[in-house]
């Protein structure tokens, strides 16, 4: 499996889970509020402080597994697969935007627009390492 394709495993699991406890910590104050908590800054921060861990301690990990292949160049394959998963993914983005932005329209809640937005971000990000992934097995 090249590296890359090691990588975009691992960053969807590490964003999936980052994005799984931010969920949950705002799904409890929501319960708690009775009301959808608003997006608050210190927990942007810690969902970004858990995403950047996470990513860099699994890069160490499979760069210390296979040394030559994390420092091996990407070849045209490789940026062919990125570019081709980076514009599939966005069209994800602009559709969870598209349907975000249709949904503030009739409901007018700002807090929720701003966590359907996060969630396209997150689906398409999620989506083009997906993508990579099912490029990287199709051509292997």
């Amino acid at each position: 499996m090249p590296f890359r394709e090691k990588s975009a495993w691992l960053m969807a699991a590490a964003l999936s889970l980052a994005t799984a406890g931010y969920a949950s910590v705002v799904i409890n104050l929501s319960h708690s509020l009775d009301q959808l908590a608003p997006p608050l800054l210190p927990l942007i921060v810690v969902f970004t402080i858990a995403l950047a861990i996470l990513a860099t301690a699994g890069h160490i990990f499979i760069a210390v597994v296979a040394p030559k292949d994390a420092e091996a160049p990407a070849d045209e394959r490789d940026r062919a697969i990125t570019a081709r998963s980076g514009a599939w993914s966005s069209y994800v983005f602009a559709t969870g935007v598209a349907c975000a932005l249709g949904h503030y329209l009739i409901v007018r809640d700002g807090d929720a627009l701003f966590y359907a937005v996060f969630a396209a971000w997150v689906l398409a990000q999620v989506s083009e390492y997906a993508f990579q992934i099912a490029l990287y097995r199709k051509l292997a």
